[in-house]
Formats: C-alpha cells, structure tokens, sequence
C-alpha cells in the first residue's frame, strides 16, 4: 500500500521533527493520543530513527513497504554488530507499535514486526555469597561489626532474617511482631499480589531477632506494629534497609556491596544446593511460576562442575 503524505504533523512535545512523515505523525500520536511521557516518546524515536537509518542505507523503500523478511534482516544486521537482545527486543517493540498506528490509518495491511523476535538474551545468574564468606560476615562480633547499639543489632536481625527465608525487601519491611511465631519457628509473609505464605525462619535468625526486640522498645512507638522500625520508631523505609545493608557489610570488611536481593540469591541457591529440590524453593521464595526459580539450577550446575573440574579423574588438568 502506498505511503499517503501527512500535512505537516505536529512534532511531539520535547522532540524535533525527524523528516519521515509517518514516524512523526506517529510520535505525534504518541504525545497527545496516549499522552506517554517525553523519555518514552525520546526512546521510541531513537529507536525508529535507527530503522529509518537502516532503510535508507539498504534503501528499502517506506514504512508499509517493510517486510518480515526485511526485518529479520535487520534484526540480524544489528545482532551482528553487537547490539544486546535486550535493545533489539525493545526496537522491535517500537517498529510493531508503529505498524499497528499505521494499520490503524489504513496505510498498511500487516505488520511485519509481530511474528519477528530478537535473539534470546543470556539469562544473567543472580550474584551470591559463598555460604562460608557470609556466615563469617554474619558472625563477626559486636567489635568487627561496629558495637552492640539497637541500630546494629536491628541490622544483624534483618539480614539474618534475608538470607534465613529469602524475603524480597518489601516483604521484609511488610513484617509485623505479630507475624512471626517462634515456638513453630515460621514467618508469615504477605507477597507479591498481597498472596499469604508461611516460611521457614532459622535458629540463627530467630536469635537475632530475640537480641533486637530486647531493644526494639528503646525505638518504636507503643501502637507500632512493624518488625523493623527507624531511629524515629516508624516502620523502616526500604532506602534505609539498603543503605544500613552497605553500611553493615562495610564495618565487617566484606569487600563487596551487600543488598536483600543478594541475600535472598544466596538464600535459595545454598538451599538448592543442599537439597535439589526446587519445588519446595519456589514455595518459600514465594515463585508463581517455576521458571522463575528454575535459574538457581544453572548456580548449582556451575558449582557441580566446578566439582566435577576438581575431582573426576579424567576431568584433572595436568600440571
């Protein structure tokens, strides 16, 4: 179908005009039909002006006139020179939005991005502790970690209570007194989509948490709820557990950056690790689906052949 000129489209808010009547009559959509923002719209434009760029140097001819063919071979060209999955993925989540204006105005009659997908990204592993580095972090005294003040040992109780039952940070801060029972030695945690799961809090975890709330009564108001409170008696902020986490990991020379997402990494691969079980992972990391769990098993790979590496006597290297 023919390209069908636009009458000098309105250039969206914060962006020039780029010369290509549909992409700025689309962007102008962008602005005012669906009211995104200026870094959105700033990001749709990049990405389309590198496909426009692309079609002008293999002189392809107008946007309705892009084929599917044409777009795999971009999205190779493009894979080829370098570019991550992750930024084609985007592109091509412009192009198809883009066709689906055009559609739209009736000035195509496929989208030739919808059935294109990008090369599959490299699943990043989540960083861990060795179990040995961070149970020696854990246990370094009152004088490696900066005194026995509340402070420290509300910081001592909340990444013993991380790295016991993988808690993600809001789940942490959501905790009130209440929710922990230590005679049954479990944690009630409300999650994502405010689902309700009980799990498992550790010796270890529960000690520390028992040396916190000798003092908590020192911070926290009387009608306070929440497990975790700031210097000013309120439920902690979530900045503030991250920046105590750093603060806490520095004092005891742990040589890296310590965050809840480590500790909760840490967690479910050590517990992997140990008992192979995935399932009962997923349950206590609070997993909707599997897959997402399923990316400890690569951490426990790399650990069986690292084993396997050291051990098998055909795997040695001669020295």
């Amino acid at each position: 179908m023919a390209d069908r000129p636009v009458s000098g489209p309105t250039p969206p808010v914060g962006a020039a005009a780029t010369g290509d009547h549909w992409l700025d009559a689309f962007l102008h959509h962008l602005a005012h039909e669906r009211r995104l923002s200026g870094h959105t719209l700033d990001a749709y434009r990049r990405d389309l002006l590198r496909v426009l760029a692309w079609r002008a140097e293999r002189r392809v001819g107008d946007w309705p006139a892009l084929s599917d063919g044409q777009v795999r071979r971009y999205v190779a060209d493009r894979h080829r020179a370098g570019v991550s999955a992750r930024t084609l993925a985007r592109e091509l989540s412009a192009l198809r939005a883009l066709f689906e204006y055009l559609l739209r105005e009736g000035a195509a009659s496929l989208n030739p991005a919808r059935t294109v997908r990008p090369p599959k990204a490299r699943q990043r592993l989540p960083n861990t502790f060795d179990p040995d580095q961070l149970g020696a972090l854990i246990d370094a005294g009152p004088d490696q970690g900066g005194g026995d003040d509340p402070l420290t040992r509300r910081d001592t109780a909340m990444v013993e209570l991380f790295y016991s039952s993988g808690l993600r940070l809001a789940e942490l801060i959501g905790v009130d007194t209440r929710d922990i029972d230590p005679a049954d030695a479990t944690l009630t945690v409300v999650g994502k989509g405010a689902k309700t799961r009980r799990v498992p809090v550790g010796r270890a975890a529960l000690a520390a948490i028992g040396r916190w709330l000798q003092v908590r009564g020192l911070l926290a108001g009387l009608d306070e709820p929440a497990l975790f409170v700031s210097s000013r008696g309120r439920r902690i902020h979530p900045r503030t557990v991250q920046q105590r986490l750093r603060l806490w990991a520095e004092q005891r020379g742990a040589g890296r950056k310590l965050h809840p997402h480590l500790l909760r990494h840490s967690c479910a691969s050590h517990l992997l690790e140990s008992s192979g079980d995935l399932r009962a992972v997923q349950e206590m990391l609070g997993h909707a689906d599997i897959s997402t769990t399923q990316v400890y098993t690569h951490l426990d790979f790399q650990h069986l052949a690292q084993v396997y590496d050291k051990a098998h006597p055909r795997a040695k290297r001669k020295r």
